[in-house]
């Protein structure tokens, strides 16, 4: 967890220093946030996505369904901020998912996987004490335009 940590400073702080312009991204085919962060921040060629569990965006509620429904509705809710950054799936260089249990590591890579189909960005998959409202998985992203 210590390096995900420090990669991610480290992703942030060479994001920051002359990329361009910050822009907050947000698009209502995502949920809202659940505390004080945005949904994206894009500063220059670079979006930098906060983790996503799997509210549905219209209802706000959490899905059912397990590990499998809940990993697709991360990924749709990601995808949707992507398109509202103007980028998809084939920009995204690294990611970073929780789990409640990481015996879920198999139904996670088996829905994962449909989502990358070349170039599959880097990636950890740590087990996580505890995610907000009790989510089986939580997924964020960085994705990068040339």
């Amino acid at each position: 967890m210590r390096h995900t940590i420090l990669l991610t400073a480290a992703l942030l702080v060479s994001g920051c220093t002359g990329g361009g312009d910050r822009e907050v991204i947000s698009t209502p085919d995502a949920p809202a946030a659940i505390g004080p962060y945005s949904q994206a921040i894009r500063v220059g060629n670079t979006l930098y996505l906060a983790g996503q569990i799997a509210l549905d965006p219209t209802t706000g509620k959490l899905v059912e369904g397990g590990i499998q429904a809940q990993t697709h509705r991360v990924m749709k809710n990601l995808g949707a901020v992507l398109q509202a950054g103007g980028f998809d799936y084939s920009h995204v260089v690294q990611v970073q998912a929780f789990l409640a249990d990481l015996n879920d590591f198999k139904a996670l890579n088996d829905v994962y996987a449909t989502y990358f189909s070349e170039n599959k960005p880097a990636r950890a998959v740590v087990e996580a004490a505890r995610i907000p409202r009790d989510a089986l998985v939580e997924i964020m992203m960085v994705a990068v335009r040339q």
